[in-house]
């Protein structure tokens, strides 16, 4: 009997929930797994077991990996601006895979030694490795409370926003290139369209404004001015159209997986104040 690809996703442990999304468990099968990374606004760490951790940087686009058959792999998916302590600005590290020895050096070798055996201990023995990694750097504040209004239901100005954090925009531009690895505007976009894809993944139905339902109700809900804006967005980000990606339902996820954990943090924040709006949703 052949055996094919699954992927399991779970939230992160309550000591790295501030700066985890989700963690996740992925097994190939018999066949290579194409995988499409797509933009969520923070890094990632992946690490087969047997092979060599990598961290993926802040995407602005699709990122296609062919895993390989018979591989196991757990990984975790930072939020926006809360990157492990690393020795370069994430913008140099944007749309980039990189072994993640080249940046924490020989210390890589004795975490993948302690990670053989089980994927679950392997999980076990990244998170504690993550644990002290942020003992031993924390994050930009600012950087983190500009990441929490960017996101997406009510949209800020990225002018109002700067000024609400005391800060001017070049300045918050700055930052934000230097902890999350794109520019605030960038930031929001992505933001939004994982709004999008969290309400597809739980099969959200739209507010029921008038001549917006389905699709395009939900691209209104999360701030798109329309669906065909939604549709450059999601070409832009992904290379698919909402249809292909989202295998022709709006429902479910195409590629089939579960990813509820990761995006609890986008539903629970679907209805709530910004401190700030736009009079209405721009267009790109």
């Amino acid at each position: 009997m052949a055996v094919g690809e699954s992927y399991v996703e779970r939230p992160p442990s309550p000591g790295l929930a501030g700066v985890v999304r989700t963690v996740w468990i992925q097994r190939t099968g018999d066949a290579p797994y194409v995988q499409r990374h797509l933009p969520t606004g923070g890094v990632e760490i992946h690490c087969p077991l047997g092979g060599r951790p990598r961290l993926l940087g802040p995407l602005t686009g699709p990122e296609i990996e062919v895993i390989p058959p018979h591989t196991t792999l757990v990984g975790v998916r930072f939020r926006p601006g809360t990157a492990p302590p690393l020795p370069t600005a994430l913008d140099d590290l944007a749309d980039r895979r990189v072994s993640l020895a080249e940046l924490w050096g020989p210390r890589v070798d004795r975490l993948v030694e302690a990670m053989g055996g089980t994927p679950e201990r392997a999980l076990t023995v990244l998170r504690a490795h993550l644990l002290a990694e942020f003992r031993a750097g924390g994050v930009d504040p600012l950087v983190r409370a500009a990441a929490s209004a960017l996101m997406p239901w009510r949209p800020v100005g990225i002018d109002s926003l700067a000024a609400h954090l005391a800060l001017s925009t070049s300045q918050l531009r700055r930052r934000c290139l230097r902890a999350v690895g794109v520019a605030p505007k960038v930031l929001q976009r992505t933001l939004r369209f994982q709004g999008f894809l969290a309400l597809a993944q739980a099969g959200a139905t739209a507010t029921g404004r008038r001549g917006a339902d389905g699709m395009a109700g939900l691209a209104v809900d999360v701030g798109y001015a329309d669906q065909a804006h939604l549709s450059r967005e999601c070409v832009r980000l992904t290379g698919l159209t909402p249809r292909e990606l989202l295998g022709g339902d709006v429902e479910r996820c195409g590629c089939g997986h579960d990813h509820s954990a990761s995006y609890r943090p986008f539903l629970a924040g679907r209805g709530r104040a910004r401190f700030v709006q736009d009079p209405a949703p721009r267009r790109p």
